[in-house]
């Protein structure tokens, strides 16, 4: 017969045992959707919206440069100067994202995740009253600086924004939670290029109500500030405040303390592993966080050196040449527009089911494939008639490709390969790499496009297949790991050609041995 503390020791174990499930089966609370819908629409959407919006309408804005230089200085801008000038104030907003992504790093630490999202909306914010009243003022200087500030508060939010979202995510929802933020970079994109039509906003009365239509997003999104909360790990590795983490993770899991024991134990481990502040120089000179910079840098760069903005800007002459007029060729751009976003929310329940790796992999493949297929197909489109179809065929398989796989993971890959310490220098790492990319493909596109034509996709395509090889050798699969444990795998950088393939599906403590 049992004795009353026999009885007590075993209701002890299984309020631990059904404590352990239901932390392990946490799902949607009404704080983890706010916190992914805020970020989405006010953070991630800007992004993908002020680099998709200037291309439409650049002759109108164009023409008020020439006006406003002349009226002001008493100078005609020649072509010459113009493009100068056009070139600087594309560009200018992704400097912004480079220097963004490595303040990003600093300001992770010093005012926490949800203080960096912060200083992103306030900077958005700014951006667009300057581009509202840039006509009004007739100043260029101030739709320079509007470009130069929303591109500070993109690259904040590039870094931040993936980060703060799977810290605050429960294991099993670290993938679903991570697409969010390219998500809304993808939506943004598309609500740039429809706002930015002629029959819209894209007209020379309306273009600074474009530019800055946002801060319509921006406003709804900062409603929810308040009732954000701040990242646990942030509150329990880098801030040492055990008390407020902890509270701040129940009421993120709607859970009490008790039933939270997986998630206490991973803020344990890497709170045990975390032996130093790090600082960007550290993480870039420590030896065993090579590989997972390395990963990081190579998937967010490749993301833009497989030539996606490339392919959209070929996609309108290319369904010109398919027999469609001006306007609907515009039309079928941004359908492939809706393809990619389409993509990024059937990538939602993908990183929830298949691993990272194959997926990568996969996405990887198989837009080396396509890029190759419109590479040929442009090159004969001329003298073969029926090689605009195959030319849309390999458009429209790009961006579905791309969008399962190299448009969503190296957004917040960087976050499953490394701990809290070194995650915000790795995070603006890659989300400079990115911008970075992004720069290099936008300044050399042009005249690779003039020198070599066509077998600038063949290029693309070569990009991708290094990228697949280098990810099928040394991307260890971290779906359902904790990031102390991948830290631990590694270790040993390049010299470990095959690292674990098999996810884990839950935290434990023998993750981390």
């Amino acid at each position: 017969m049992e004795q009353p503390g026999e009885r007590e020791d075993l209701f002890a174990r299984g309020a631990h045992t059904k404590g352990l499930r239901r932390s392990a089966h946490a799902g949607w609370t009404p704080i983890l959707i706010l916190a992914g819908a805020s970020t989405t629409i006010g953070s991630s959407l800007t992004v993908g919206f002020n680099i998709g919006v200037v291309n439409a309408p650049a002759e109108v804005i164009k023409s008020f440069c020439n006006i406003s230089v002349q009226e002001r200085y008493g100078v005609t801008l020649q072509d010459g100067a113009m493009d100068v000038l056009w070139s600087a104030i594309v560009s200018i907003f992704i400097v912004g994202g480079v220097i963004g992504s490595l303040g990003g790093s600093y300001l992770a630490d010093k005012l926490g995740r949800k203080g960096g999202i912060v200083m992103s909306t306030v900077l958005a914010t700014a951006s667009s009253v300057c581009f509202l009243s840039c006509k009004v003022a007739n100043s260029v200087e101030l739709l320079v600086l509007g470009r130069l500030l929303v591109g500070l508060s993109s690259g904040l939010a590039t870094c931040i924004v993936p980060m703060y979202l799977m810290e605050l995510a429960p294991l099993r929802l670290r993938g679903p939670l991570g697409v969010l933020c390219p998500l809304g970079v993808t939506f943004g994109v598309l609500v740039g290029q429809i706002m930015s039509l002629n029959t819209v906003l894209g007209t020379e009365d309306a273009w600074p109500q474009l530019l800055g239509f946002y801060l319509v997003f921006v406003l709804i999104s900062s409603l929810a500030i308040p009732f954000l909360p701040e990242s646990p790990k942030y509150l329990y590795v880098v801030k040492k405040d055990t008390t407020l983490a902890l509270k701040q993770l129940e009421n993120i899991r709607n859970l009490p303390s008790e039933c939270l024991t997986p998630d206490i134990l991973e803020l344990q481990a890497e709170q045990a592993s975390e032996k130093r502040n790090w600082s960007l120089g550290q993480v870039i000179s420590e030896k065993t966080l090579l590989l997972p910079i390395l990963l990081v840098c190579s998937m967010q760069a490749g993301q833009q050196f497989v030539g996606i903005n490339a392919v959209f800007y070929y996609s309108v002459s290319i369904f010109m040449r398919a027999g469609l007029n001006e306007s609907n060729s515009q039309l079928a751009t941004i359908g492939a527009g809706i393809i990619n976003l389409a993509m990024a929310v059937i990538s939602i329940p993908v990183m929830s089911r298949f691993n990272r790796r194959s997926v990568f992999q996969l996405s990887c493949g198989t837009a080396a494939v396509f890029l190759a297929l419109l590479g040929v197909a442009i090159t004969y489109i001329e003298t073969i008639s029926w090689m605009p179809y195959v030319s849309i065929i390999g458009v429209l398989g790009f961006v579905l490709t791309y969008g399962i796989g190299l448009g969503p993971i190296p957004y917040f890959i960087g976050s499953e390969l490394f701990e809290v310490g070194p995650r915000p220098s790795a995070m603006a790492l890659g989300s400079m790499a990115n911008w970075g990319g992004n720069f290099i493909i936008g300044m050399t596109f042009p005249t690779m496009q003039r020198v070599i034509g066509a077998a600038s996709f063949f290029i693309f395509s070569a990009i991708a297949i290094l990228l697949f090889v280098f990810i099928r050798l040394y991307l260890p699969e971290t779906r359902g790991r904790d990031p102390t444990f991948i830290a631990q795998v590694c270790r040993n950088g390049l010299s470990r050609p095959r690292p674990p393939m098999s996810p884990i599906g839950s935290f434990s403590s023998s993750d981390t041995a």
